[in-house]
C-alpha cells in the first residue's frame, strides 16, 4: 500500500497511463506517495473517467530524506 509523503510538493503536471481509457493523460488530484519498497510515485485520477492512476518516479530526481 502506498503511504502519503507530505514532505514533497506534487508537480503541477504529471502524465500517466489510464488503463481504463487506454490513453496517456495528465493526472488530476495528484499526491506524492512512497511505495512499500521506498520508491517515489505520483498518484492521481484520470480527468476523463476518474480511475486512479499511478506513475513511478525516478529516485534520483526525487531523493528521500
Amino acid at each position: 500500500m502506498a503511504m502519503p509523503d507530505t514532505s514533497t510538493q506534487a508537480p503541477a503536471n504529471v502524465e500517466g497511463y489510464c488503463v481504463k481509457c487506454k490513453a496517456t493523460r495528465s493526472m488530476t488530484e495528484i499526491q506524492m506517495v512512497t511505495t512499500k519498497n521506498g520508491k517515489p510515485a505520483a498518484k492521481g485520477k484520470c480527468p476523463v473517467c476518474g480511475t486512479t492512476m499511478m506513475k513511478f518516479l525516478s529516485a534520483k530526481a526525487n531523493p528521500t530524506p
